[in-house]
């Protein structure tokens, strides 16, 4: 059971914060989403990784945000092995998976929601 461990993670990164206060339409869809992952509870911790806002378990990474040209992504580091099924995953590596989130397109937030539970149980699990 391998782990992706960020050290430098921390319970309110600055970096993540100032992602978010760029001006950015596709940042501003996904915001919502990493304040859910926020919530998740006190042992929680945050980095900007590879650009993107990324929740922790302690510094075991399990989910990250992140704003695209085109569309924005809520991505889970275990993916792979979380149930969906409503279908929102994409990707076909070995063990990430992403929810793609657009303008104009209403998102499933029940089934979106249930993913983000279920990476929390998750990486509770692992860790």
């Amino acid at each position: 059971m391998s782990l992706f461990l960020l050290p430098g993670a921390r319970p309110r990164h600055p970096d993540v914060d100032a992602w978010f206060q760029a001006a950015d339409p596709l940042r501003d869809l996904v915001r919502p989403w990493f304040e859910t992952l926020r919530a998740l509870g006190p042992e929680h911790r945050e980095i900007l990784h590879d650009g993107a806002p990324t929740a922790c378990l302690g510094e075991a990474a399990f989910a990250y945000t992140a704003g695209f040209t085109a569309h924005a992504a809520v991505g889970f580091f275990h993916g792979a092995d979380l149930p969906d099924p409503a279908g929102l995953l994409e990707g076909s590596g070995k063990r990430m998976r992403h929810v793609k989130l657009r303008w104009g397109q209403a998102a499933d937030e029940a089934a979106l929601q249930a993913l983000v539970t279920a990476a929390h149980a998750d990486i509770r699990a692992r860790t």
